[in-house]
């Protein structure tokens, strides 16, 4: 997968920005921004992500609800798994390197004017996020689903005003920004539910959901309810994926198959559905039509979310990068996959909480192959070592300071346990850790950007 000269320059100038791990809390400079593009922002109704984990998946599930109910849509998710055209999506497919370019280039003369006019200069996910509207507005887009980058109520895409307003699970994360206490972050994430905009929530710990709902009373937003007003009924495991009963704003929905494993994709999709329920008006006993519907999660694409690489043993890659993701994960492997042997690779970066990871992980794996990616932020794999011998022993760990050697360490470590009359599709390998990981780990199995 090699990217055109021209995007690894434009990534080069945009990294010569501000990171998106470095933030300045203010609306101003991309507020600044789509003034001078012409407000481009407000030339279509946005649906709106925030939330701890799950915010890509529930921003794809919303897009292939859309697309295939007949409208043109913008998606603007991060980060990237391998190529950061797939951060601006178009009729639920990554804009190609040219126009990625192209669309910079455009914009790049008002970015440098913001720039000058201020003492902080933009970052790069504003500029990302200025270029997503403009690409948007170009297209033209007739909704756009927006995926919160960090937080909510400072995050460069909040200068949107979102029609629906979909706040996932919220849990601590990003700590460094947003603290450890937890009503802090569910106020920041809740700051993208907006005066006369219908909330979507997901179910949430008591603490979250008080500060959640008092945001909804004071801009007198519409509210809906994951486990009151919408939900999982039912969730059977089936061959690549689970078949759902769901209940939407507008009444059951059955026989729905979503091509993603866990009890939080099913949790997931449910928030997905509601939010395009809330978006066509669906509701008092009228609900979308079930085709669409079903042929919209059966379409669904959510590449690095315990997404299998190859088979016997199985290898599996997923994106889980903090300690409520991990525990998704390890429940998902647990109850969907029954593994007489696991093995995982972990590399994560220095400033997550790589004991918390691991501590999730630990009851559903045999041993774990310590690891780093490439990126400069990633913990050391000796370092990260260190912090997994307290929670695995030293009987139950290997070191592989290199990504590719790591995955095959532990493909032979899967294949050379127990019995060897046992089949091996009875163990498998999970590469995990961090967003950088899973996609670093697609990349060496060949997969292209989705």
């Amino acid at each position: 997968m090699d990217a055109p000269e021209d995007l690894l320059q434009v990534e080069s100038e945009l990294n010569a920005r501000w990171p998106e791990t470095k933030i300045e809390p203010s609306l101003s400079r991309i507020a600044a921004l789509v003034d001078l593009l012409g407000d481009p922002h407000r030339s279509y109704p946005v649906v709106h992500v925030a939330g701890t984990n799950g915010k890509t998946s529930t921003a794809r599930m919303i897009d292939a609800l859309l697309t295939r109910i007949g409208l043109r849509t913008g998606r603007y998710t991060s980060p990237h798994l391998q190529l950061v055209t797939e951060r601006i999506a178009l009729d639920s497919a990554p804009i190609g390197p040219e126009r990625y370019v192209e669309v910079f280039r455009d914009i790049e003369p008002y970015v440098a004017m913001v720039d000058r006019a201020g003492d902080v200069p933009m970052s790069k996910f504003e500029v990302l996020t200025g270029m997503a509207f403009a690409a948007f507005a170009d297209a033209p887009a007739e909704v756009a689903v927006l995926e919160v980058g960090l937080g909510g109520t400072w995050d460069a895409t909040n200068v949107a005003d979102g029609k629906i307003a979909v706040v996932g699970p919220v849990s601590t994360d990003h700590v460094e920004f947003l603290g450890s206490d937890i009503e802090g972050i569910a106020g920041e994430k809740a700051g993208i539910i907006k005066p006369g905009s219908i909330a979507l929530v997901a179910e949430q710990i008591p603490d979250a959901a008080k500060v959640i709902f008092e945001r909804v009373a004071e801009v007198d937003a519409t509210v809906a309810r994951a486990g009151l007003e919408f939900g999982v009924l039912r969730r059977d495991v089936a061959v690549g994926g689970q078949l759902l009963k769901l209940q939407g704003l507008g009444g059951a929905y059955d026989d729905v198959f979503l091509p993603l494993h866990g009890a939080h994709q099913a949790a997931n999709a449910a928030l997905a559905l509601a939010a395009v329920e809330a978006f066509f008006g669906a509701g008092a006993q009228r609900r979308l039509d079930l085709d669409a519907v079903r042929e919209g999660f059966a379409s669904v694409v959510v590449p690095g979310r315990l997404e299998r690489m190859r088979s016997a043993p199985n290898v599996f890659v997923d994106a889980a990068h903090n300690p409520h993701g991990a525990r998704a994960l390890a429940a998902a492997l647990d109850s969907e996959f029954g593994f007489r042997r696991l093995v995982a690779v972990v590399g994560v970066m220095a400033d997550k909480d790589a004991a918390g990871i691991l501590a999730e992980l630990e009851p559903v794996v045999s041993e774990v192959v310590l690891t780093r990616n490439s990126s400069p932020r990633a913990m050391d794999a000796d370092e990260l070592a260190g912090v997994a011998r307290d929670i695995f022993g030293e009987d139950r760990i290997a070191v592989e300071p290199r990504l590719d050697d790591a995955i095959e360490t532990a493909v032979r470590l899967a294949e050379s346990a127990g019995d060897p009359n046992e089949p091996l599709s009875g163990t498998g390998v999970i590469a995990t850790g961090s967003v950088v990981t899973a996609g670093e780990v697609r990349s060496l199995f060949g997969k292209e950007p989705a």
